[in-house]
């Protein structure tokens, strides 16, 4: 079945998924990749530069280029999720309701709380085409693949 959803995402939201399922999701998606993750929870929640409250963690190192003061995306391919087990149970505890990535996860801290959307590598230029804008990067110190 297809599912629209938008982002923040509701526990109602995610326990209606079913696998399978193609999901069409709209809204603010955050990229993170390991350094992002390790950050995250080296943070008091106040001072994270994003709402983890229902949002949709992207497992993407994105390829982008600065064109005034925007950035353009170049390729937006997932990376591979497995790598982040170590850290979704903080992950999740934060209050994010989605994950995107390829390889797949531990399945159970997902359960009753949060879902896992798998996205096809080797497809990050049909992701690029369906982001609409960069809202805001932070921490480029970890470099451009890391930041979030």
């Amino acid at each position: 079945m297809a599912v629209k959803l938008r982002t923040p995402l509701s526990e109602k939201d995610v326990l209606k998924l079913r696998a399978g399922d193609i999901v069409y999701l709209s809204g603010e998606i955050v990229t993170a990749r390991d350094s992002a993750h390790r950050r995250i929870l080296s943070l008091p929640r106040e001072e994270l530069p994003f709402n983890p409250e229902g949002a949709v963690v992207y497992h993407c190192g994105p390829v982008v280029r600065r064109k005034g003061q925007e950035w353009e995306i170049v390729s937006a391919g997932p990376t591979t999720s497995a790598r982040m087990n170590r850290y979704l149970d903080g992950i999740l505890s934060l209050g994010v309701r989605g994950i995107i990535g390829k390889g797949g996860m531990r399945a159970e801290p997902f359960k009753g709380r949060a879902v896992y959307l798998a996205f096809t590598g080797g497809a990050g230029s049909l992701a690029a085409e369906s982001i609409k804008r960069v809202k805001a990067v932070h921490w480029l110190d970890l470099g451009i693949p890391e930041a979030l």
